[in-house]
């Protein structure tokens, strides 16, 4: 006797419950995200007209900015679990593909067809040819013949002759 597969309608509807709760659980998060964003601008507001002092909107602000980053890690966190929830419900709906079968006069058989073995071609490698290095052109110095020097040049040729000397 052939089967065909059979979905989990339970472990389905299980994950589709927690997609739902994990939903509106970031919904409910990005509103209390927005209540304490209100709430501040409306402490803001109250200092702007010189109702509350700096030290307490200093205070504010420190308070909001701890609330403001435990609910985007929060959210975030929620988003991943999301993200793998609807992971799984995507493998699990993948898996009903339909399995092919054939009626014939003998009975009912799968249809699936037998893989063909392929051989892998194999790849030339292509030979790659280097260019010949370019060779460098070496200048020659021309020399000249010592002209006779002033005596503040010749001080100071002997100056650097002394320095040069000493650092090898």
């Amino acid at each position: 006797m052939v089967q065909t597969k059979k979905m989990n309608e339970s472990v389905f509807a299980k994950i589709l419950k927690d997609f739902t709760v994990t939903g509106e659980l970031i919904r409910a998060r990005q509103d209390e995200k927005q209540a304490i964003l209100d709430e501040f601008a409306s402490e803001n507001k109250r200092f702007y007209f010189g109702k509350i002092s700096e030290n307490a909107l200093a205070s504010s602000v420190k308070k909001t900015n701890k609330e403001l980053m435990r609910l985007d890690k929060d959210i975030r966190r929620l988003i991943v679990r999301a993200k793998s929830l609807s992971d799984t419900a995507k493998k699990l709906t993948a898996n009903q593909a339909p399995t092919i079968f054939k009626a014939t006069l003998s009975g009912v058989s799968s249809g699936a067809k037998k893989k063909k073995v392929t051989k892998k071609k194999v790849v030339k490698k292509k030979s790659t040819k280097r260019k010949p290095a370019k060779k460098k052109v070496v200048k020659k110095k021309v020399v000249k013949k010592k002209a006779v020097l002033t005596k503040t040049a010749r001080k100071k040729e002997l100056a650097l002759d002394r320095k040069f000397s000493k650092k090898k």
